[in-house]
């Protein structure tokens, strides 16, 4: 397919679906939620039918299944694996969501998310978090800074964080090459904790002149965790993700050509092996998970499916419609006149708010590869100078907290807290907080580091 040819107005499909997320839930809430799946189905077809009659039906086809197989069901098993496991852990004991406890709650998943991921310690995080602030009246503030910090920021210290960094380190990246990027997440949570901290003060001095109290109905007893052996399926979990990114590297896994090895599906399109590990080690950590853990655990998170089919309906329209726009960015990122750190952190920021970061992330890390550095870090696509990759790392992972749609565990988050009766802000209310606190952060981040 000559990618060349793609028109600008084939995107119009993903922002209007985009739009739709952002509008219906304000305007038409209770005929979104019946009819959300007819919406994507229509916003699919608007993409789908014009791209066949523009490169033909066979094209569509194994584009589509491309896209479903390689790009959605890795992603969508991740997140349901991870839903199920930390859906049986659970924090039990008094401990009330005060602005000191809320603060330590975040900076303790904001590292942890380095460790087993954004989606990962989102997923682990989110339901403690809603209980010790069962009681408060205003905490949707919390959850916005949770996305920020948790489900995005957090993330850019090891490959494991987030998945631009696990295709920079299959790139050739040293796996704690990122740990280079520790300064700037540490400015980072310094301004964004504090900023937390002023606002949850005032939200709870609100909540506690409105009369609203914490129960404890034990004062002094140590909060514990209930399903922690469920540790051990996030383990396998993790490290399903870690072969994923590993495995294609091994001449095992490699045909004679150097391609990976795998199910041949439709035309190009193959189910990799590695890929086909991760989903099955996933989907056994969740069943094993269930069936060794009390369903009473899961009565006291609240746990439901309607979060996770949600995110699972959305996501794949738009994965579907926003194979466009990545195509548009692989044929002209080189030509977008990108040389500089500031440009790499703001131009990969931007489109990874709105697209899937880790496709952004690689069409700049080859443009960075691409202009003949002599020095910097050795990668399968180049030298790359240590503060361009930083630019690229950073503005990847970090402007994901930009929108709902910008990270996997954005909107997941803002679905778990709706369940559990938090109002959360809309699509375009998410953006004024984004817009008004990160930008800034993101600001200073540019004169400090990528100027």
């Amino acid at each position: 397919m000559d990618t060349s040819n793609m028109p600008a107005w084939m995107c119009i499909p993903f922002a209007g679906l985009l739009l739709c997320i952002a509008i219906f839930p304000l305007v038409k809430p209770a005929w979104w939620d019946k009819n959300k799946p007819w919406g994507v189905l229509f916003w699919i077809l608007a993409a789908v039918i014009p791209f066949a009659s523009l490169f033909g039906v066979g094209e569509t086809v194994e584009t589509v299944i491309d896209c479903v197989v390689n790009d959605y069901l890795t992603f969508i098993v991740l997140l349901f694996g991870l839903f199920c496991v930390s859906g049986n852990i659970t924090l039990e004991g008094d401990l009330a969501g005060s602005p000191r406890v809320n603060t330590m709650l975040l900076a303790m998943g904001t590292l942890l998310s380095s460790c087993i991921g954004t989606t990962g310690a989102s997923m682990v995080m989110v339901r403690p978090m809603i209980r010790v602030n069962s009681w408060r009246r205003n905490r949707a503030h919390i959850m916005i800074f949770f996305i920020f910090l948790i489900s995005n920021i957090g993330g850019c210290l090891t490959p494991i964080g987030d998945p631009p960094l696990l295709m920079g380190f299959s790139r050739g990246v040293p796996f704690f090459w990122s740990l280079h990027l520790f300064p700037v997440l540490l400015v980072n949570m310094a301004v964004l904790l504090t900023v937390f901290y002023i606002i949850d003060r005032k939200a709870y001095s609100k909540d506690i002149a409105g009369g609203a109290r914490p129960d404890l109905s034990r004062p002094g007893s140590m909060p514990k965790v209930l399903g922690v052996h469920n540790i051990f399926f996030l383990v396998m979990i993790i490290g399903g993700v870690i072969l994923s990114g590993v495995l294609p590297t091994l001449s095992a896994f490699q045909d004679a050509s150097g391609n990976v090895r795998g199910i041949p599906l439709y035309g190009d399109v193959t189910l990799t092996f590695p890929d086909l590990i991760e989903v099955v080690i996933i989907l056994l950590a969740a069943f094993l998970s269930f069936k060794t853990t009390d369903e009473d655990v899961r009565r006291k998170n609240h746990f439901t499916w309607d979060s996770i089919k949600e995110v699972a309906i959305l996501f794949i329209g738009i994965f579907i419609t926003m194979q466009p726009a990545l195509i548009l960015l692989e044929s002209h990122g080189s030509s977008l006149g990108l040389t500089k750190p500031i440009q790499m952190f703001w131009g990969a920021g931007a489109l990874s708010s709105f697209l899937d970061n880790t496709p952004t992330y690689l069409v700049f890390l080859t443009t960075a590869g691409a202009m003949n550095f002599t020095d910097g870090i050795t990668t399968t696509l180049g030298n790359i100078p240590a503060t361009m990759l930083m630019a690229i790392s950073c503005g990847s992972v970090f402007m994901g907290a930009n929108t709902y749609i910008g990270n996997a565990p954005n909107f997941m988050v803002k679905s778990i807290s709706d369940e559990n009766g938090i109002q959360m802000p809309s699509f375009f209310g998410y953006m004024r907080w984004s817009c008004s606190i990160l930008i800034p952060v993101f600001i200073l981040d540019t004169i400090l580091f990528f100027l």
